[in-house]
């Protein structure tokens, strides 16, 4: 028997790949599904299942192209209604795999129909259990996705499920049980996930929050739901698109792998309500761009930003790419439902200018320089979010996090000069290229962010200050 962990960093997400005598099982499989095809092929083996714990919201699953060229059915659990051929699992059935049995466990909460999956081997004994958004490492599943999908629901009655599920059918198992969940930290599905992909349900037991033997039904919903912030507005796309279907990524690729000339990129912005989308590193970006073009590198955590900060999937974009990574670049908006890529610069920024096309910058200075240059009355404006910021900030500093710049755009000073930064220089020229493309002009941006600012003599607050946090 073979379980292998196929974990994504960039979306903390994880997929699960189980083989056993010549068969094989894929859990919430990203989009791109060569990978798992690739493994199959490597074992001899051919894909029976494609099992889903539930709807994704983060990212849009891969289940349907992966039926479709493997010929394996996909499975998810109780409650679930998509628009297409699956297997609806009860409660306690069970799946063969090679010698390894597979029994659905329905535990609403997260989601209504979010089901974990119970691994058995060919001698009766219960080796691991694939969570889902159920339980994380340090965490479990936030309630309040879910309820937009009935009129009826609330994240409190989903948390009260919850409550239930986890105490009713996860805290029973044995401890020795291996906990694979399918996120890890840096997911916007849980609050407090740590960066251990994989532990011990026993341990869990002893150490994550939600999981407290004498927890009260009222105290855990209390705790869970305290500190969840707004999920990205990109969510209930996702949703819908694992629900409804989606179109093939082999022809997302094939519409969207289309270079264009300068004249001809400037045709498209210009006729088209494209957005120019800049995914080269930010030190390339500050130093020449298209105006009006907005910066989230591909080097960090790319399509979660994208999601986060661009509202609707159906957006069309533009891209300004590393050569080479043009196809990447696809594929990864891809696995967050941004499909209406209309093609890319041939040649790059370089190419842009030798056509004669103008290009913007973004004023932007040293730590040191930002130690030499700020006064008492500077405007310093951070980019990070509330947790960051409440830990450690330069004093005077204001908090507006990336994620609410549209929300707090009229925060941000409109005529005088000020200082951003986040914590290592990649947010914040997210923000600027943001704001420059909403015609500020009045930032300069400190480059390494608060990692750079802590080797200076700048002072630092440790305490919450007053900041414009909503």
């Amino acid at each position: 028997m073979k379980l292998e962990q196929i974990y994504t960093g960039c979306i903390a997400q994880a997929a699960y790949y189980l083989e056993s005598n010549g068969e094989a099982a894929i859990f919430d499989p990203l989009r791109e599904i060569q990978p798992y095809i690739d493994r199959t092929t490597k074992d001899n083996a051919k894909i029976k299942y494609v099992f889903e714990t539930h709807f994704h919201a983060d990212f849009v699953s891969g289940h349907l192209d992966l039926a479709k060229k493997s010929g394996g059915k996909i499975v998810y659990g109780p409650t679930a209604k998509p628009n297409f051929e699956a297997i609806i699992a009860e409660d306690g059935q069970e799946f063969k795999v090679g010698k390894y049995t597979i029994k659905a466990i329905h535990t609403p909460g997260h989601t209504l129909e979010s089901t974990c999956y119970l691994l058995t081997d060919e001698n009766g004994k219960q080796h691991g259990i694939i969570t889902g958004d159920t339980l994380f490492i340090g965490d479990v599943g936030r309630p309040d996705l879910a309820q937009k999908m009935s009129n009826d629901l609330t994240q409190e009655k989903l948390a009260s499920y919850l409550f239930d599920s986890l105490r009713n059918k996860i805290m029973t198992l044995p401890d020795e049980l291996i906990v694979y969940p399918s996120h890890g930290a840096g997911s916007a599905c849980g609050k407090n996930m740590s960066k251990e992909t994989t532990d011990t349900l026993g341990n869990q037991k002893k150490t994550n929050y939600a999981l407290r033997a004498d927890m009260t039904r009222e105290e855990f919903t209390a705790e869970l739901l305290d500190g969840l912030g707004a999920p990205p507005a990109y969510f209930p796309q996702n949703v819908m698109m694992n629900i409804q279907g989606y179109e093939s990524l082999d022809s997302i690729i094939e519409k969207s792998f289309k270079p264009l000339t300068p004249r001809e990129f400037e045709a498209a912005a210009n006729q088209s309500e494209a957005l120019i989308l800049d995914v080269r590193h930010e030190d390339d970006f500050v130093k020449s761009h298209i105006p009006g073009a907005i910066f989230i590198g591909i080097q960090g955590n790319f399509a979660p930003w994208v999601g986060a900060l661009i509202r609707d999937v159906k957006q069309p974009l533009l891209l300004v790419v590393p050569e080479g990574r043009e196809e990447e670049t696809i594929t990864r908006l891809s696995r967050v439902g941004f499909d209406n890529s209309l093609g890319y610069l041939n040649g790059g920024i370089l190419a842009w200018k030798e056509a004669g096309f103008e290009t913007d910058s973004i004023e932007s200075i040293s730590p040191e320089q930002f130690e030499s240059q700020m006064t008492e009355k500077s405007i310093i404006v951070d980019a990070r979010k509330p947790g960051e910021f409440s830990a450690e900030h330069v004093e005077s500093a204001v908090n507006i996090p990336l994620d609410f710049v549209n929300e707090q755009l009229s925060e941000v000073p409109k005529e005088e000069e000020f200082y951003l930064h986040c914590a290592g220089g990649y947010r914040s020229v997210i923000m600027a290229s943001i704001l420059k493309a909403r015609g500020y002009h009045n930032m300069v941006n400190v480059e390494k962010g608060m990692a750079g600012i802590r080797k200076t003599g700048i002072k630092l607050s440790t305490f919450v200050c007053p900041t414009t946090n909503k």
